[in-house]
């Protein structure tokens, strides 16, 4: 069998709408083989990405709105996009924008009506990823190991370098998955005081110092003594880390160090400690990096 999937995709660092027009062939549930066709990132309008912003202070009426608008919202990126690629997908997976996520209290919130996305596009439309397994008792994120098993298996770990920077690893056939903690979310939140959608390359974080006192702040935060599974919110992000760089008293060029630093700290903490509780044995591994954090040539290169 053969299928045209247009998948969906916006996360914290709120650039855009990710979009991934992507053909599979399947046999009995196998996926033989896949190409990503055409793939976009279209960014959200200055209005759209405030609502989003604020979303989690508002009222429950306008959370209800915002998550049906939203989908229609999608459904006209959706059209745009597709009227200029011209082809047509089978089904739209629409992961949604998460505003909650709390799978200690059983539940998870991404908004992005999919009946409101369907509807504008007339397609069929997966979406609402994460809810069952926040029900199995899950964490519900990241939701990207099974991408990682069917598609990218010559891999043995998987770091996602996004708004919230997550670790997988295949462990001799069991996957792992969880978040290690804030990343692109906090350094395009500090240039954003100056009027920068990003730290480009990383080159301001390049030329500034180390904060020890703030690096070892941060590094005390009880989420990053847990073991894993476990996972994060962006309200977490804003509360915990993007709160205290703010009521730091330090040049951006430091704060921008200090958080690549700290970053780049945690991942090599967390492989470790994959490597050491699951008895891999020592040699050689296979590392895929993705994420705008790929771009980030100051941040590669103190990981």
């Amino acid at each position: 069998k053969n299928y045209k999937i247009l998948g969906l995709m916006s996360g914290s660092s709120l650039d855009g709408l990710d979009l991934a027009m992507c053909h599979f062939s399947m046999d009995n549930g196998v996926v033989n083989n896949w190409e990503l066709q055409q793939a976009a990132t279209i960014p959200f309008s200055e209005i759209w990405a405030s609502r989003l912003a604020k979303l989690p202070q508002q009222s429950a009426m306008i959370y209800a709105q915002t998550h049906t608008y939203f989908g229609y919202y999608l459904g006209e990126l959706v059209n745009e996009f597709i009227t200029e690629i011209g082809v047509r997908p089978d089904y739209i997976a629409s992961h949604g924008h998460t505003i909650f996520h709390n799978p200690d209290k059983k539940f998870t919130s991404q908004i992005g009506d999919g009946a409101a996305l369907a509807a504008t596009t007339n397609i069929p439309t997966i979406s609402n990823f994460r809810a069952q397994d926040v029900a199995l008792n899950g964490e519900g994120a990241p939701v990207a190991p099974i991408v990682d098993k069917l598609l990218f298996s010559e891999y043995d770990f998987f770091l996602n370098l996004g708004g919230i920077a997550n670790l997988s690893c295949n462990a001799n056939g069991k996957y792992i998955a969880f978040d290690i903690g804030g990343c692109n979310q906090i350094l395009n939140t500090l240039v954003n005081e100056i009027d920068l959608e990003y730290d480009d390359d990383g080159q301001i974080a390049a030329t500034g110092e180390l904060n020890e006192d703030l690096f070892n702040q941060l590094n005390k935060l009880p989420y990053f003594h847990q073991p894993y599974p476990k996972s994060l919110s962006n309200q977490w992000v804003v509360d915990n880390l993007i709160q205290t760089y703010f009521e730091t008293e330090e040049r951006l060029a430091n704060l921008l160090h200090t958080s690549v630093i700290q970053t780049a700290f945690q991942t090599a903490k967390s492989i470790q400690q994959v490597l050491e509780k699951e008895k891999l044995a020592a040699k050689k591994r296979k590392i895929l990096v993705t994420g705008g954090g790929a771009m980030n040539g100051f941040l590669l290169k103190i990981l």
